[in-house]
């Protein structure tokens, strides 16, 4: 079957490089865009599949050396040929089953990170803000753009709720993975009697949305602007700059008051909004085959615990692969592939045990 699929793709991908090539659709920019996109998405397997078809043709060269030829000198080069090339194989057909899993069509948007304090009071505050810093890291070491979107802070430098943006390729792919809840095991600075703590932060990490994707009525927002506001409530801006958007059917309300200009703060309301419309959607799509879609890695639900950070052990265990790394200052600077390349490797080993 998996190779009908990729002679299908095969097949395909000649098609759609006609088709690109046809004056007719390039006259018509967006069928031209839609078959340029969908050749680029392909082009990967088609490029591999052929890699294999010229590893196999030359296996098959070589044995037919071997059973023919007399020149020792040739049957010499065959065989050492043949031993490299059957080595190629089976990396090849794993590489080719792993192309084959069905793609998040998100995985290469931007994302919206929420980050909220949970139970332990200040100190849930104070790993919230932490947690900002580690994503804003990693993003920074990966060339992506943060941008800030709404935050709400306490009064002892932590932060009750944080959203903010990420702009670069694949990172959605790659920060899916962080949704759920983080703990936090340590002893806070203000105890005396050196108790450790255990505290906890949601984290929700959304796509961002194309205005195509998800069509919201006007007549269903309620959309209200005040002054802006600091710790303790005081205000911290002369107009009413700050913007909070209610989608009245879902009862959804954001609220953003970031930026001094009211436009501005709307827009950026106004994508998050987008964003977690669509979560609860494709949620609700979903919903059905919840339990076949769920692999080790979790559902990414906010209620899913993912993750514990112990501070006396300099240890972070990630609970829903059973891994544990002693690197904990690392981490939280930003260093965290090894645990996302971990989640990633399960998550397509469950995908392909379920093709299969």
């Amino acid at each position: 079957m998996m190779f009908e699929k990729l002679n299908f793709i095969e097949e395909k991908f000649e098609d759609l490089s006609h088709k690109i090539a046809d004056p007719e659709i390039i006259s018509d920019q967006p069928k031209w865009q839609r078959f340029i996109k969908e050749h680029a998405s392909i082009k990967p397997v088609v490029d591999k599949y052929t890699e294999y078809k010229t590893v196999k043709s030359g296996i098959k060269e070589a044995k037919e050396i071997l059973k023919e030829s007399k020149d020792d000198e040739l049957r010499e080069m065959a065989k050492m040929e043949l031993e490299d090339l059957e080595e190629r194989v089976e990396p090849l057909e794993q590489e080719l089953k792993i192309l084959l899993i069905p793609k998040d069509p998100n995985d290469e948007k931007n994302v919206i990170v929420e980050i909220r304090a949970g139970a332990g009071g200040d100190e849930a505050g104070l790993f919230a803000a932490e947690l900002l810093r580690l994503y804003t890291r990693y993003a920074e070491k990966n060339n992506w753009k943060t941008e800030m979107m709404s935050s709400n802070e306490t009064g002892v430098g932590g932060i009750k709720e944080v959203i903010f943006m990420i702009k670069g390729n694949g990172a959605y792919s790659r920060l899916k993975y962080e949704s759920g809840v983080h703990r936090v095991q340590r002893i806070p600075s203000t105890e005396s009697g050196g108790r450790i703590h255990t505290s906890t932060a949601t984290v929700a990490v959304l796509p961002e949305v194309d205005d195509v994707e998800i069509e919201i009525n006007q007549n269903d927002l309620r959309i209200d602007v005040f002054r802006s506001s600091g710790n303790g409530g005081q205000s911290v801006n002369t107009t009413d700059s700050a913007v909070r958007i209610t989608h009245l059917p879902t009862n959804t309300v954001v609220t953003c008051q970031d930026e001094k200009s009211q436009l501005k703060n709307k827009e950026k309301a106004m994508k998050v909004l987008k964003a977690r419309l669509y979560d609860t959607l494709m949620a609700e799509q979903n919903a059905e085959i919840a339990e076949e879609r769920k692999s080790q890695v979790g559902s990414g639900e906010r209620s899913e615990k993912i993750r514990t950070y112990n501070y006396p052990q300099s240890r972070i265990t990630d609970h829903r692969i059973g891994l544990t790394l002693y690197k904990l200052s690392q981490f939280l600077e930003g260093e965290i592939d090894e645990v996302i390349d971990a989640l990633i490797t399960t998550d397509q080993a469950e995908k392909l045990k379920k093709l299969t």
